[in-house]
């Protein structure tokens, strides 16, 4: 999905209308390595998350189940500037689990794409509802957004958190309490 060759002319347009010259030794590449950079930055955008959700095992428990700590990194749509952090996910089976890392991956192939962060949180939930079909999910992120903290406010540190509640986990706030216990906040 990413034109590679059409990044690296505009690579180099963007340098040449910052006053550098494309040609200069330290230049030379940067055009293809920026290329690259955005094919495997956005490389969500050729996946779905239905490949890493299709694998579920049977369990005999619906107990709550939490993955937290999941590291990411996204790139703003707005300024194409990274923000980063960590996701929290828990769900409520319906009598099937997926892997550990099938959740992981779910987030990083909605990070991998131009996000904004609300959106990412929405559709990390989204998919776990559609390809899991638990009682529940519930997805907390947390991340700091370069926008914000290397321009514009520049408010380095800032946090901005977005939690997105399907299914049991709207209607049962002791639920949503325990999930938040158990990440320890």
């Amino acid at each position: 999905m990413v034109d590679q060759d059409k990044i690296e002319r505009a690579c180099r347009l963007l340098l040449e209308g910052m006053g550098e010259d494309p040609e200069r030794e330290g230049l030379l590449e940067t055009p293809e390595r920026v290329a690259r950079m955005y094919a495997e930055l956005l490389a969500g955008m050729d996946s779905d998350a239905s490949e890493h959700l299709s694998k579920t095992f049977s369990v005999a428990s619906n107990d709550v189940v939490v993955e937290r700590d999941i590291t990411f990194y996204s790139l703003c749509e707005h300024h194409l500037l990274p923000f980063f952090g960590k996701a929290a996910i828990g769900y409520v089976p319906n009598g099937r689990v997926a892997g550990l890392s099938k959740l992981a991956r779910t987030v990083e192939t909605f990070a991998r794409r131009l996000q904004l962060q609300e959106q990412l949180t929405s559709q990390i939930a989204d998919a776990l509802m559609e390809h899991l079909a638990p009682q529940g999910v519930i997805v907390y992120l947390e991340a700091e957004h370069m926008c914000m903290t290397m321009r514009g406010v520049q408010k380095p540190g800032a946090q901005t958190a977005t939690c997105a509640r399907r299914g049991v986990f709207e209607t049962d706030p002791a639920l949503e309490q325990r999930f938040f216990a158990l990440l320890g906040r």
